[in-house]
């Protein structure tokens, strides 16, 4: 039998009968591709969406009682708006929640396009947590360290020690983690256990937005508490016990807990819920 002129041979090993593949082939293993369509804009979404949300966590700065502030807030809106709206403590404000979920806003568009994801993709993993983490917690010790020479008492102020340093990082975390990382996973479970009509009205990742960062306060009040308590009282010489340090703690712990969960919920419930909206309409518009 003739085999037929300009037929082309499997290339084989000569140690096996497997055909392997030419050269000329393209693998789709080796292959990247990866989803750059109106990546520019995608950007320009996250900080649109990031600074949505800062305007909305502004308001839960905390710097000062509701009674007071509302009353300073509003005489000063009415008189001079233009030194509220341009006044340093708000771009501090903004840059220290913005910038958080800027970074967090960001990763998550990296991430879509390294591993051509959709525009809406959105990750729970541990880069997502330790760049939000790193982004939160320096911005907010340098906002702090504004805040102090603003408002503290003159003079120069007392260093924080180191373990105040390491619980209020721990605290943030919390913070960041029950913020970013457990809605996007607790709300499908949320999805999945409510009726239908309910759905209609609000989503499981939304209560999972507002419910997780105000839950997880009632851990993180302790390491807050036990920050400040070495803070005010170093104890040096062993003048201040775990014992009484305990007591200190347990004494604040629910009026704190309360105070810090009315302050989480605007800044990382509302603010996450509108950031996340705000973020996937404009990426449906993009995608």
């Amino acid at each position: 039998m003739k085999n037929d002129v300009g037929a082309e041979k499997p290339l084989v090993n000569s140690a096996s009968p497997i055909p392997l593949p030419r050269k000329d082939t393209p693998s789709s293993g080796l292959q990247q591709r990866w989803n750059t369509k109106n990546i520019g804009l995608r950007l320009g979404a996250d900080l649109t969406s990031a600074a949505c949300a800062a305007s909305i966590m502004e308001n839960a700065s905390g710097r000062n009682t509701l009674a007071n502030s509302l009353r300073a807030s509003f005489r000063t809106l009415l008189v001079r708006p233009h030194a509220v709206l341009f006044s340093k403590p708000v771009a501090l404000i903004f840059m220290l929640y913005g910038g958080t979920y800027w970074t967090a806003n960001t990763l998550d568009t990296v991430t879509s396009t390294a591993l051509d994801k959709p525009a809406m993709h959105v990750t729970t993993g541990t880069a997502k947590f330790a760049a939000s983490s790193a982004a939160n917690v320096g911005l907010c010790v340098y906002k702090d360290q504004v805040f102090v020479k603003m408002f503290g008492p003159g003079g120069p102020p007392r260093p924080v020690p180191v373990p105040s340093y390491v619980l209020f990082t721990l605290r943030d975390c919390l913070t960041i983690f029950a913020s970013f990382n457990v809605p996007p996973l607790l709300g499908p479970v949320l999805n999945e256990r409510m009726g239908t009509k309910l759905q209609k009205k609000v989503s499981g990742t939304t209560i999972a937005q507002f419910a997780a960062p105000a839950a997880v306060q009632l851990f993180s009040t302790p390491v807050h508490l036990l920050g400040l308590d070495m803070y005010n009282r170093p104890g040096t010489g062993g003048l201040v016990s775990w014992r009484d340090r305990w007591m200190q703690v347990r004494k604040n712990w629910a009026i704190s807990a309360v105070a810090r969960i009315c302050r989480i919920v605007p800044a990382f419930g509302l603010g996450g819920t509108v950031n996340t909206k705000v973020r996937r309409n404009l990426m449906e518009r993009l995608a």
